[in-house]
């Protein structure tokens, strides 16, 4: 196994040798069921496994040194994916454990695909934060993630008719090994209630008084890193009443719902990602969820403050940064101050000093529903005293602010945190921080010239930029064995601590042999997806196929309708029998749409609905497949990316802050086929023009199209009956039926409601370079070499080069 390959001796060692590891394997399986190994099914065996190795890597969490800056990262999402595998490889221990369960007779790959993933999160915001979290372990950094304990994912995607379904993802039915409760460092948190003010002797307070008390429990998930010299922790909040208030009189009259309803109320806070927003009882559920846990999580860091430094908070900057991943933990900076004001004594404005320096932001869209609004009555009702710290920080922030620039009223209504009877979080987030920062050159240039140029003409020197990265160790090491393997074979191990040695692999760009066995693996990791897909879908894909890739969550601004508008083209053109030719080619989807999102889900049934008329049609289905992939999931994903030959990052261009799947498809050798938008730019000048396909308007192209007047999607279609009219028509006259009906509100959007996303103004030059890219496979030297050019110029994306910019030049930590 490649495993061996990369084995450094610096690693921790955990079992002695391969026999120490059974007899530890053998006592773990009696210790937690009382049964024997061979007693046990595998689900029970990987639960065992697990929580051996977890024991071990929270005996390495040692005390840190207290002078040593912490770094707490605030999420709502993290998705870790499956730990078991990457831990074993970090641990540098994963031949060890596979000869071990190989003589007890079991296969560790088979235990490793049980592994359930952590329903943490929904996409790439939560992929990140995991990369994040990874990169800071293995470069020493003492970066702990904060984040909430869902008791349900966010939903299991089946495909019933062409159509998402959403199940139950009870991610959590056979206990998760990893975590461990921690009771004694619990939080009390308090919504609603009233404020009272209290005066002595000249001085005065504020108390909050009645309301609802509930209890925050934490649950601790070891982070280890590569190499196993640092493991560090991923706190996750869960709800439960601060004491029990069960209706007995209700009980014994028969109403068992009302008998537990405050209990059920309570737990619904931690009980499932993203509760549906679109209604009042949505709102207050989902404010309720970001605001305990900011609360306990800020609670849990004073405490490890005070116990190591006591209780001089203005040096609280010194040992502690606090670090917001987009603006669901925005409280962070008013709650703090809260804590600091009304529990620790500190004076009002040194609390603000003290929260600003130890602060940070980063933004990671200028989609408008991601910038956070809250009604002020909502929010003062359910959070009456951090209310009043906004608002007065609003209050002061108004009173200083510039009156000599020209356009000062349109800046302050563009930062106010308090406008138009909401709550503003985006402008919480950064008046209460230092730093605020974008994800990729471009979607920070947006941020300061269009989404927070009021903030930007105020506070230039808070904005930087922060280029996204991925774990190279996951998404390439675990997820791609084959290449891994013959990458370290050919230029050692040294790339899973430093990914900038992967620019090594440019001296075999042309080398027959290694672009030979870069073929090969390539292929041995397109049939592990094709078994996957067929056992998933019933789907028969030819490995041997060009496998064309779109994965990442469904939004209208991904533009997945633009890439299934071009499988219908390419499918008609070769119905029509006019020489139009290409090589065979898989199109292949995966991802999720948010369960209100009609638009996003009316696009998969789409895909699924194309899949169908295509995959049956005998006419055509040797040269051209659909496969759709339910469920996507970092465990899918790490089989996903390996195989993939295009990679389509096709957003219109200003709309995608960074995106991070197409570093990671582009690190194990895919050419990217994509717009001139987020991280896709910095890809193009790292790889070169002739190593990535970039089609389509530019963000000024964008910008002047969207001018009144400007662009009319009808004379796209009336321009074109024959090509693009014709494939409009077919979303409503009946040809994509048969599975579950037209797709009226598709040809709505792109016709009655002018195609706000481009769709139809993109969709010639996408084509045209589509085929322009699929006609060099055939050259397969051509191919390959680009291939692993892309490999070559990926070390730049991994989330280490990240995160040491955001530990030197954000955090102030030496890294």
């Amino acid at each position: 196994m490649c495993g061996q390959l990369w084995e450094r001796d610096y690693m921790a060692s955990l079992f002695n040798d391969t026999q120490d590891f059974i007899q530890q394997y053998r006592q773990g399986c009696e210790s937690y069921y009382a049964r024997s190994f061979e007693d046990l099914t595998d689900t029970q065996r990987l639960y065992v496994l697990s929580a051996l190795i977890a024991k071990k890597a929270k005996a390495l969490q040692a005390d840190q040194d207290p002078q040593q800056k912490e770094v707490f990262y605030f999420s709502l999402e993290f998705l870790t994916g499956p730990l078991l595998d990457n831990y074993l490889l970090n641990f540098g221990i994963r031949d060890l454990v596979e000869n071990g369960c190989k003589e007890l007779g079991v296969d560790l790959d088979d235990l490793i695909k049980l592994e359930v993933d952590p329903g943490l999160g929904n996409g790439g915001l939560g992929r990140l934060a995991a990369c994040f979290m990874d990169s800071c372990a293995a470069l020493g950094i003492a970066g702990n993630g904060c984040g909430m304990r869902y008791h349900y994912g966010l939903f299991r995607q089946a495909i019933k008719d062409g159509r998402q379904v959403e199940l139950m993802d009870n991610w959590l039915e056979h206990g998760f090994p990893w975590e461990t409760r921690c009771i004694a460092e619990s939080v009390i948190v308090q919504f609603g209630g009233q404020v009272v003010r209290h005066e002595e002797n000249g001085r005065f307070w504020f108390t909050q008084e009645g309301g609802d008390l509930v209890r925050a429990v934490p649950y601790d998930v070891p982070l280890v890193g590569f190499g196993g010299k640092t493991v560090n922790n991923l706190r996750l909040w869960s709800a439960e009443p601060a004491e029990e208030n069960f209706n007995l009189a209700a009980f014994n009259n028969g109403n068992y719902a009302e008998a537990m309803r405050f209990r059920s109320d309570v737990e619904a806070i931690s009980q499932i990602l993203y509760p549906n927003d679109s209604g009042e009882h949505g709102r207050l559920l989902r404010l309720k969820q970001e605001y305990l846990f900011v609360c306990a999580g800020l609670h849990s860091i004073l405490r490890g403050f005070e116990k190591k430094h006591g209780c001089d908070w203005d040096k609280l900057s010194d040992f502690v940064a606090i670090h917001t991943n987009d603006t669901h933990p925005a409280l962070c900076g008013p709650e703090l101050m809260r804590i600091l004001v009304d529990e620790k004594n500190v004076e009002f404005d040194c609390a603000f000093e003290i929260v600003r320096n130890t602060l940070s932001y980063t933004n990671h869209t200028v989609m408008p529903e991601a910038l956070e609004c809250w009604p002020i009555s909502l929010f003062r009702s359910l959070l009456p005293r951090t209310y009043m710290f906004i608002e007065e920080i609003d209050r002061r922030f108004h009173d200083t602010f510039p009156r000599d620039k020209h356009n000062w009223h349109d800046l302050l209504s563009q930062t106010a945190m308090l406008w138009d009877g909401c709550v503003r979080m985006a402008s919480v987030s950064v008046i209460f921080s230092h730093s605020v920062n974008g994800v990729s050159e471009l979607h920070t240039q947006i941020l300061k010239d269009t989404t927070l140029h009021g903030f930007y003409e105020l506070y230039p020197d808070r904005f930087n930029n922060k280029t996204n990265g991925i774990s190279h160790r996951r998404f390439l090491g675990n997820a791609n064995p084959a290449y891994s393997a013959l990458i370290t074979k050919t230029i050692g191990n040294g790339w899973l601590s430093d990914a900038s040695e992967l620019a090594k692999l440019s001296v075999y760009e042309n080398d027959p042999s290694f672009l030979e066995d870069f073929e090969a693996a390539k292929l041995n990791d397109k049939q592990r997806l094709a078994r996957y897909i067929k056992e998933q879908t019933g789907v028969s894909l030819d490995p041997h196929m060009i496998f064309d890739v779109q994965v990442k969550r469904f939004h209208a601004y991904k533009r997945q309708l633009l890439n299934v508008l071009k499988i219908m083209d390419v499918y008609n053109r070769l119905l029509d029998g006019k020489g139009f030719t290409m090589h065979p080619t898989a199109f292949i989807f995966s991802g999720k749409a948010a369960q209100s999102y009609v638009f996003a889900k009316e696009v998969i049934r789409l895909i699924n609905s194309v899949a169908d008329v295509i995959n049956n049609d005998e006419r055509v289905n040797q040269i051209i497949k659909v496969a759709f992939v339910p469920n996507f999931a970092v465990s899918n994903a790490q089989l996903i990316y390996p195989a993939a030959e295009i990679s389509e990052q096709i957003s219109w261009a200003g709309s995608e802050a960074s995106g991070t799947s197409n570093m990671k498809l582009m690190m194990n050798g895919a050419w990217t086929l994509g717009t001139y938008d987020g991280a896709n730019i910095e890809i193009a000048k790292r790889v070169g023009d002739s190593n990535i396909k970039i089609f389509g308007l530019r963000e000024q192209d964008v910008v002047n199209l969207r001018q009144p007047g400007a662009y009319w999607a009808w004379d796209m279609y009336n321009n074109d009956r024959i090509r693009l009219g014709r494939i409009i028509d077919q979303l409503t006259d009946g040809t994509l039926n048969r599975l579950s009906g037209g797709f009226e509100s598709i040809r709505d959007e792109l016709l009655t409601n002018n195609d706000h996303d481009l769709v139809l103004a993109d969709f010639y030059a996408y084509v045209q370079a589509w085929e322009e890219l699929t006609r060099s496979y055939t050259n397969r030297h051509v191919w390959n070499h680009g291939a692993v050019h892309n490999s070559a110029c990926s070390g730049y994306f991994t989330s280490d080069r990240t995160i040491r910019e955001y530990a030197n030049d954000i955090w102030h930590i030496s890294c």
